[in-house]
This record gives C-alpha cells, structure tokens and sequence, in this order.
C-alpha cells in the first residue's frame, strides 16, 4: 500500500528583525522625561501647559533647527510675533514711555534671565558656544515666544496673569530713567535749532538669526558718532549715546 506524499504546510512569514531592546520603552519614557526637565521652568514662569509641544516650540532657537526638524518641529519666530501682541501698548506722555520701558529686547532680556530662561533654551552647538544662552537679543525674543506660548495654551488670561508675575517689580519702579540717549539728543538739538538728527545703516553682518548693526548718527555742523548694536534700535541708541558724549552733553540715563 503506497503511503500519501505527506502534505507542505503553509509556511509563516518571516519574523520582522528583532526591534533593538528599549526602544518602545525610550520612545514612551520621552514625553514624561521632557516634562520633568521642564516642570521646574514651568513652576518658575507660574503655568503649567496643557500642551507641551508649545512650551518645546517657545523655547526652541533656528539655530536648533537641523536637530530638531527631524521630529517635524520649529522654532520660536511665529510664537515670538504673537507674544510681541499680547504686550500692552499706550499712545502718548509718560505712559506710552514707561510701557516701552517695560517691553523693550533688555528689559525682556533681563525678565528672562530672572527666571533661568537662557538654560532651558535648546541651541545649536555653535551658537551655544558663542554665549547665546546669555545674548539679549536672543533672551528677549524667546522672553516674547514664551508669553505667546502661553497665550495659545492657556488664553489672555493666563498670558495676562504670567506678564503681571514677571514684570511686577519694574511695573512698580522702572529699572531705567523714562529718556533713553535718542531722546535726550533730539531734545538737545531742538534746543540748538537743530534739526532731527539722521541715522544711516552703515554696516550690517553676521547670521540672519543673530546679526549686528553699525549706524551713524549725523547733525548739521557737528562730527558724526557711529553705534553697534544687535538690533537698529540698540545701533541707533549707540550712535546717539557716542554724540552726546562727543558734545560734552551728560547723559547718565541708561539707553536702550
């Protein structure tokens, strides 16, 4: 009696390569690790985000960017633009100068520096080793992205609530003279009969995200001054401060 040929099985499919151990388990662990180093920053700023991704957003520079594009991120620019806005503003007199105090680069700078923003800001390697995570430009503009971080994930409200926290102490006294150098030169030349003094970009270098301005300042009858400064409004306040001292005019207010 002829045995049956014995019947081929379905074979199973190859078993996928054996994923490297801890991955799923590194992948999982991430968001809990990312908010444990952010949750000190977030007790220090007084809001705790729904949305983490924002607060990753706001604190996140273009020099970064190569990083951190790989896991479809970007950087703090249009948080930057919305925060900016959320800033109170004012029309005329002493108001309108103390609430430009209040919100201008080195006085967001300096709220940024209060509460350890330039540590928690993630950089590129060369920026962080040219000293970003202290450069005023750089404070200030995630200072203004982390107030429009908080607007979208908490509201007015909470955006309100933050600024009013952090900017208590200058509300109160300002940390500088109303006049900055621009002012106490157009003053000083109108006195003279002068005209408004002239500001004139000589030179501007370095990267898009991090440049530098020379500008000169320029009066009838008088030698022109030239400034440096991070941004024009710094170059100009430079330029204005080095005519003063030119003149022989004190000028022991604080620019900007």
């Amino acid at each position: 009696m002829s045995r049956a040929p014995k019947s081929k099985g379905v074979q199973a499919p190859p078993a996928p390569p054996p994923e490297r151990e801890g991955t799923r388990a590194r992948a999982a662990k991430e968001p809990r690790r990312r908010r444990r180093n952010t949750g000190e920053f977030e007790e220090r700023i007084g809001h705790r985000f729904k949305d983490p991704a924002l607060l990753e957003q706001a604190l996140t520079h273009v020099s970064a960017l190569a990083r951190v594009r790989q896991r479809g991120g970007s950087s703090y620019q249009r948080l930057e633009f919305l925060g900016d806005r959320n800033f109170p503003r004012a029309d005329e007199g002493e108001l309108s100068r103390r609430l430009a105090d209040l919100v201008r680069k080195e006085a967001c700078a300096d709220v940024g520096r209060t509460i350890g923003l330039g540590e928690a800001i993630r950089l590129g390697a060369s920026e962080s080793n040219a000293g970003g995570r202290d450069r005023t430009a750089i404070l200030a503009d995630v200072c203004e992205a982390l107030i429009g971080a908080v607007y979208v994930d908490g509201g007015y409200e909470a955006a309100a609530a933050m600024i009013g926290r952090l900017w208590e102490e200058r509300m109160r006294s300002p940390v500088r003279p109303l006049r900055d150098a621009k002012t106490i030169l157009q003053e000083w030349a109108q006195g003279r009969g002068l005209p408004t003094p002239a500001y004139r970009e000589v030179e501007r270098k370095g990267p898009d995200h991090s440049p530098e301005f020379r500008i000169t300042v320029e009066l009838p009858g008088r030698s022109p001054a030239e400034g440096v400064g991070r941004s024009k409004r710094a170059a100009e306040q430079a330029a204005a401060a080095a005519m003063l001292s030119q003149e022989g005019v004190k000028a022991d207010r604080r620019d900007g």
